[in-house]
């Protein structure tokens, strides 16, 4: 699936979130960025993922750590999403896949013995310079707060 791994310079996105705001790489520049991409806002494996971050979130603030996530979800689910479990942290509506995209998180997935294309949850540890620090690719998400706060 994805292309970059640890080392690789992050790809200079721009994406705007449920409230129309931009957000670039170079916004972050000089906080940890950890960019989580899921398949849909709302589903159970999103939602349990989302809240494990949210309530571990004034850890990631304490280590310099900034949160954006990202899916193909229009502005209004991703603002329902944030409305309905409480989340501190924007979302990207990413409709046109660019970001998604740019990071190589989009392809064929199977389900119930079916193949589609969709986005692999994964999630970016982006260093304060722009560099890749981790890929996770096998996301726990009811932990994956841990899996980045190691």
């Amino acid at each position: 699936m994805t292309t970059l791994k640890t080392g690789d310079k992050a790809p200079q996105f721009s994406g705007l979130d449920q409230n129309g705001t931009s957000h670039t790489l170079a916004d972050y520049k000089g906080k940890k960025l950890v960019v989580f991409f899921y398949p849909k806002a709302s589903t159970p494996g999103c939602t349990a993922e989302a809240c494990d971050l949210r309530d571990n979130f004034e850890r990631f603030k304490a280590n310099n750590y900034e949160l954006l996530g990202v899916s193909a979800d229009n502005a209004k689910a991703q603002a329902k999403f944030i409305e309905k479990y409480d989340l501190p942290f924007p979302l990207l509506a990413d409709e046109d896949k660019s970001v998604i995209q740019a990071f190589g998180v989009w392809g064929p997935k199977k389900f119930m013995g079916k193949e589609y294309d969709g986005i692999h949850r994964t999630t970016f540890v982006i260093d304060e310079n722009g560099i890749i620090e981790e890929v996770i690719s096998d996301v726990k998400t009811k932990a994956h707060a841990a899996q980045i706060l190691k």
